[in-house]
C-alpha cells in the first residue's frame, strides 16, 4: 500500500464525540425557524426546520433538512415540492404547532390555504418560498433536501419589516438590537 493509500483510509468514526455532545454546542448556534409545508396523497403535511440554506443564486438552489425519524420523512421522500415559509417574530405559536403531533399542524383552517400547486401555505409569513424537488441525499440521520426556488413570495414591503424568529439554545427569540 502507497503512503496516499493510506491517507484515504476513513476510520469508521472520526468525530470522537458523543451525539449529547454535539447537541449541546449546536444549541448556542442560532439559527432562522422556517416551517416546511407539502402535499401528500392524504393530507397536508408540515414540520419546522432551523437547517434552511440558500445554495445558489443561478440556479436559484435552496436546502434544508429533515430527520429520518420524522413523522413527515415519508411524505417528503416522495414529495415534488414543497413551500419553505421564514417566519417572523410574531409566528412563534407557529412554530410550536408545527412541533406537535401531525394531526394537530394543520387542525386550523384559518391559518393557512393551498396554492394552486396544491401545496398548503401559511398566512402571514413575511416571505415564502416555493421549491421543485431536485435531490433528496441520505446524509447521517437526516436527509439533505435540495430544492430549485420556482416562485418568491415576499411580504415584507407590505408592512414594517418583521424581525426574524430565531431558535437558539432551545428556545425562540427575537434578535436583539431590532427595535
Amino acid at each position: 500500500m502507497s503512503s496516499s493509500d493510506a491517507e484515504l483510509e476513513v476510520p469508521d468514526d472520526l468525530s470522537g464525540i458523543t451525539a449529547s455532545q454535539y447537541r449541546s454546542a449546536m444549541r448556542h448556534y442560532p439559527a432562522g425557524v422556517t416551517i416546511v409545508t407539502l402535499d401528500s396523497a392524504t393530507r397536508p403535511v408540515g414540520f419546522t426546520a432551523t437547517s434552511f440554506a440558500s445554495l445558489s443564486l443561478d440556479p436559484p438552489l435552496i436546502s434544508f433538512n429533515i430527520a429520518h425519524t420524522s413523522s413527515s420523512i415519508d411524505a417528503m421522500l416522495a414529495a415534488d415540492s414543497v413551500v419553505v415559509h421564514f417566519l417572523g417574530e410574531h409566528q412563534r405559536h407557529l412554530a410550536q404547532r408545527f412541533s406537535r403531533t401531525a394531526e394537530e399542524r394543520f387542525a386550523d383552517h384559518s391559518l393557512w390555504t393551498r396554492l394552486d400547486t396544491g401545496e398548503p401555505v401559511l398566512h402571514g409569513t413575511p416571505i415564502w418560498v416555493r421549491a421543485v424537488v431536485r435531490q433528496l441525499i441520505p446524509i447521517g440521520d437526516h436527509t439533505l433536501v435540495i430544492g430549485l426556488a420556482t416562485r418568491v413570495h415576499d411580504n415584507t414591503g407590505d408592512q414594517p419589516i418583521a424581525a426574524p424568529l430565531l431558535y437558539y439554545n432551545g428556545s425562540y427569540h427575537r434578535p436583539m438590537g431590532l427595535d
